[in-house]
């Protein structure tokens, strides 16, 4: 995902000489190509997230469009102020790009973790969150997200993802992407959980079960008709995240099911809301919050049993 952003940035600031890069001394081994071609639009801010932001919203303002790329925990969580006063009350054009989502970082433990960043963006008005499944719809967010004005968080892992569009996305800001077809039921992902929702899909479908996969990249704003329609008649649905429970994908739908009168099966898979004192590999600490596909499989076959 992070080659795919640098990428796909230095592709658009060849066209745009307003684009500038600036990070917190992070990055190296990412950033480098966007370095040598574009020295002058590239700022190290070292380690002062919240002066970056500052930076930022001085730039958007001078009529520039800043990218931020950095760590979520730093840029997000230490930044929440700056975030809020500087750059969403006055809707500047900045996007944030950061690194880290859930437990990418868990062997440097629940300082590292990012668990709580969508429920407290979701929060902040005029921003829009977005969170990309595999390097193509990185691209495509990142090409979407370039044509808007108003602040934007793009959540990002880092590295090494698997792709799970297998086909040329047609992606659009607040729509649902559809990846599989089915009847039986629906399982909406976000970011890294869409790969996993792929693998439940596949062994439900082994077990004669077709269920729907959906990836909504978009957690604000959300286009709540579009997403109905998918839902449409739909008698279970599962969300999956490497999200808090409170305040992410799942929060999010139990909003829009609410309003909308749903009346069927619905469960939250995520990251309980608690702190964790283990650390560990992504994968280890997924399976100790119930994040596996067989124990996914076994709730989703037990409820539609029920």
């Amino acid at each position: 995902m992070r080659t795919a952003f640098i990428n796909t940035l230095t592709e658009l600031a060849q066209k745009d000489k307003n684009i500038y890069l600036l990070t917190s001394d992070v990055g190296f081994s990412v950033v480098e190509g966007f370095i040598q071609k574009f020295p002058s639009r590239f700022i190290n801010c070292g380690v002062a997230e919240q002066n970056i932001v500052g930076m930022a919203a001085g730039l958007a303002l001078a009529g520039k469009k800043p990218y931020i790329y950095s760590i979520i925990p730093f840029i997000i969580f230490r930044c929440l102020e700056q975030l809020r006063n500087d750059i969403c009350y006055q809707n500047l054009d900045v996007k944030i790009v950061a690194t880290g989502a859930g437990f990418t970082y868990g062997t440097l433990g629940f300082t590292h973790f990012a668990l709580e960043d969508i429920g407290i963006l979701r929060a902040i008005p005029n921003m829009t969150v977005l969170c990309p499944a595999d390097p193509p719809e990185t691209r495509e967010l990142i090409l979407k997200s370039y044509q808007t004005k108003n602040p934007t968080f793009i959540r990002l892992y880092k590295g090494g993802e698997k792709t799970v569009y297998n086909f040329s996305p047609n992606i659009e800001i607040g729509k649902p992407s559809i990846l599989k077809e089915g009847k039986d039921g629906v399982i909406i992902a976000i970011g890294l959980c869409v790969g996993m929702g792929m693998e439940v899909v596949d062994k439900l479908r082994e077990s004669g079960y077709n269920f729907k996969l959906i990836s909504l990249h978009t957690l604000k704003p959300i286009d709540n008709g579009a997403l109905l329609a998918e839902l449409k008649d739909s008698k279970a649905i599962f969300t999956l995240e490497e999200h808090s429970i409170m305040g992410g994908l799942g929060s999010a739908m139990a909003e829009i099911l609410m309003e909308s009168g749903y009346k069927g099966i619905f469960k939250i898979f995520g990251i309980p809301d608690k702190y964790f004192s283990e650390t560990g590999s992504a994968q280890y600490l997924q399976r100790k919050c119930g994040l596996s596909t067989e124990e996914i499989i076994n709730h989703i076959l037990s409820k539609i049993h029920r």
